[in-house]
């Protein structure tokens, strides 16, 4: 196997079994059996767990920003529209299954007071959503704080989501978010 096939390998592996189990359950040895990465290779790729969390969360970082993005341009014409796409985005990503929640929050939860890195990488994605709610609501004239308001509602949808293991937070953060909206509308 190809250190980039054995490297996708543990990443996505970490990936699931950090969301499933928590990030301080899983040790190195679940992660090189799951993976059917030899421990060499895996520690040969990351040299140590925090090594691979940081990986882990920075590649989950790009995906969602990502996928935020292209969904508010794939399904919302305006900026009033996209920012309420998050709230949708989010309950499509509530409702797949094996749903536990944010992988920031969880990860700042777990390890936050421990890993300035974990720290770090957490603070610069919410701070990604909230300047993504951001672009929509400067293009709408609100004032900044608009911003941060449905940064909020979207984080804690998140968080409820993940200890319910329902998406209804979606849409409560969704209807919360279109009365704040429609003051500036």
């Amino acid at each position: 196997m190809d250190a980039e096939t054995a490297e996708l390998k543990v990443l996505d592996t970490a990936e699931r079994l950090f969301g499933a189990r928590g990030i301080q359950a899983v040790g190195m040895d679940a992660i090189r059996s799951a993976s059917g990465v030899s421990l060499k290779r895996l520690y040969q790729l990351f040299p140590s767990k925090d090594l691979l969390v940081e990986a882990v969360l920075r590649r989950r970082d790009e995906a969602v920003r990502s996928s935020l993005t292209a969904h508010g341009a794939r399904t919302a014409e305006g900026p009033y529209e996209r920012a309420l796409a998050v709230f949708d985005w989010l309950a499509d990503w509530f409702a797949e299954p094996g749903f536990r929640g944010c992988a920031f929050i969880n990860g700042f939860g777990e390890l936050g007071g421990v890993s300035p890195a974990v720290a770090a990488i957490s603070r610069d994605h919410k701070e990604a959503l909230r300047a993504y709610f951001a672009e929509q609501t400067d293009a709408l004239g609100a004032p900044p704080v608009l911003a941060d308001q449905l940064s909020l509602l979207a984080n804690g949808a998140m968080a409820v989501a993940g200890i319910t293991g329902s998406p209804e937070p979606a849409a409560q953060a969704k209807a919360a978010a279109r009365v704040l909206l429609d003051t500036v509308r």
